[in-house]
């Protein structure tokens, strides 16, 4: 994780990756909400969501991947995990609180131009990072564009 980007942000952000943990956090369509409430198109929004268990035969709505999707010698498996880090988005939110190697590997590895995340999360993965609980995602989306605005 050594190999992070520390590019300085200057453009308008138009494209957001999400990597959310839904082990923890249930209101990944409200969070997607307040994105669209700032002026994010939702076709401009890709998400994908970790689970700690995922249960079997359950279809689930949003690209959802666990530690199956995940070698041993941390090779991404899943297809659309592999595009979700190839895709060079303008920004990437990692929201997630706790250290989890899976999570900590897909933010290290995307090709992001800009990584925002929690605080409580390893300072070297991400540009960003934003003080405030998980739940609270209405404050954390205000931050985020708070600071999006006063650097245009």
């Amino acid at each position: 994780m050594n190999n992070v980007k520390n590019e300085v942000f200057t453009s308008k952000v138009q494209t957001i990756g999400l990597l959310v943990d839904e082990s923890k956090f249930r209101h990944s369509k409200e969070l997607i909400r307040e994105l669209i409430s700032n002026g994010i198109r939702p076709d401009d929004i890709k998400i994908v969501v970790y689970r700690d268990k995922l249960e079997e035969k359950t279809a689930y709505s949003r690209p959802t991947f666990g530690k199956k999707d995940i070698s041993w010698n941390g090779n991404i498996e899943a297809d659309f995990l592999n595009e979700f880090i190839g895709t060079e988005f303008d920004l990437l939110i990692s929201y997630y609180d706790t250290e989890k190697a899976i999570l900590m590997l897909v933010t290290s590895k995307s090709e992001a131009k800009f990584k925002v995340g929690f605080a409580a999360v390893d300072k070297k993965l991400n540009r960003w990072m934003i003080e405030t609980t998980l739940e609270n995602y209405k404050l954390f989306v205000f931050e985020l564009f708070k600071y999006l605005k006063n650097i245009k």
